[in-house]
């Protein structure tokens, strides 16, 4: 029997952790919350923190593993990279894989590769920052280097607002890290989704749009996508070769990845970012959904080393929405209202974190979200609708 570690036991990592068992693995769970549900699915949990290198590579020897998965967790993924490299295990360069998770590191590799990025820079502190913002141009967004889903970003339209932003995004980051990047207006919809590489070779793509926040929240703070994007062939073919030729400069083989892509008003691509892991958010769920694809199982079959040659692109039948469960408001969390119509129409999954009583913030970042909902429509014009009115369709309700 194959043993396999999974890192991390979120409720988003559990699909993973559970198809895992079901493939006969011998699945194992790490990191520092004993508490995390997904460890009751696997065979064994060991309370080591899924960024800590040494102790994870340590484990996986007393262990003997036959692979390792970061499912849809951007901290895991370096962890995973440097075990795989140490015990010569099927995945991917660790110095590549580091790269891609480190948003500083991602920009100067594009730059110097001559992909299209926007000015960035690194700072590992606010005076540094402040004395150089004059080199951009407003607005700008402020991120941590080494965070996702939303934390810890903050567009920033004049200088005045700095302070308050690098403060925010150093707080988020592990590293301490933060980067500066001058803001692209896109054209149309953010281009997000998951993708394939077999042996260094990108053969699936499936793409939604990104969907921002607005109403009640603050501004450019992900909500979630809808499928099928809203782009050409030709265009989705542009970003995907974009892709390929990104894949082949870091030498990256068989691997999930998390992809954020946006197009500008001359319909140049800028790739902001090529996770080296599956989505959150249970993209992989609406994958399978609106394509027939299972990713989950290609994840795992590449982390033991099996053969992952019969993936190949598939089109999207339908329209689907993951959507985050957030509220407006703080208080303390008495479940989630849905309209009839909506319940009995369009949702299909509610992956909910919270019980009754427990405290919830009004949304600013993903760590704010309460979990995902999945569900579908019966036309991108429906879809629209429900997406620009999801306050009538749902509803998580606060005492």
């Amino acid at each position: 029997m194959k043993k396999i570690l999974m890192l991390g036991g979120a409720m988003q990592q559990i699909p993973a952790i559970k198809q895992a068992k079901e493939k006969g693995y011998y699945t194992i769970t790490c990191d520092y919350l004993p508490d995390n549900p997904g460890h009751k699915y696997a065979d064994a949990y060991y309370n080591v923190s899924t960024t800590d290198k040494e102790a994870v590579l340590k484990l996986a020897k007393e262990l003997e593993i036959d692979g390792i998965v970061a499912y849809a967790s951007d901290p895991a993924a370096p962890t995973a990279a440097y075990v795989s490299e140490k015990m010569g295990l099927p995945g991917n360069p660790y110095e590549s894989v580091d790269i891609l998770t480190q948003k500083d590191l991602f920009r100067n590799f594009l730059q110097k590769n001559g992909f299209n990025t926007p000015k960035a820079k690194g700072y590992t502190c606010f005076e540094d920052a402040y004395n150089e913002i004059d080199l951009f141009k407003f607005p700008v967004m402020v991120k941590p280097v080494d965070s996702s889903g939303s934390k810890g970003v903050v567009k920033v339209y004049e200088k005045a607002q700095l302070e308050d932003a690098v403060k925010e995004a150093f707080s988020y980051s592990r590293g301490k890290r933060i980067i500066i990047e001058e803001f692209i207006q896109k054209k149309g919809y953010q281009v997000s989704g998951d993708g394939f590489s077999v042996d260094g070779k990108l053969v699936f793509t499936s793409y939604g749009n990104e969907l921002y926040s607005g109403k009640g929240t603050r501004e450019y703070v992900a909500l979630g996508e809808f499928w099928p994007l809203l782009l050409s062939d030709e265009l989705k073919e542009k970003i995907d070769n974009e892709l390929q030729k990104l894949i082949t400069a870091l030498g990256m083989k068989t691997c999930a990845y998390n992809i954020e892509v946006i197009l500008d008003e001359n319909d140049d691509v800028y790739v902001l970012e090529l996770g080296p892991r599956n989505g959150g958010s249970y993209i992989p769920q609406l994958i399978h959904y609106a394509t027939g694809v299972d990713l989950i199982d290609y994840t795992l079959r590449a982390a033991v080393g099996e053969d992952c040659s019969d993936l190949k692109h598939a089109e999207t039948k339908g329209v689907f929405s993951n959507y985050m469960i957030y509220s407006t408001e703080s208080g303390k969390y008495d479940g989630i209202w849905f309209s009839d119509s909506f319940k009995n129409n369009n949702l299909l999954d509610v992956y909910c974190t919270y019980s009754d009583g427990d405290d919830v913030h009004a949304y600013q970042n993903t760590a704010h979200s309460l979990g995902t909902i999945l569900f579908k429509a019966s036309s991108v014009e429906e879809m629209i609708e429900l997406t620009d009115n999801m306050e009538k369709n749902y509803k998580v309700l606060v005492k």
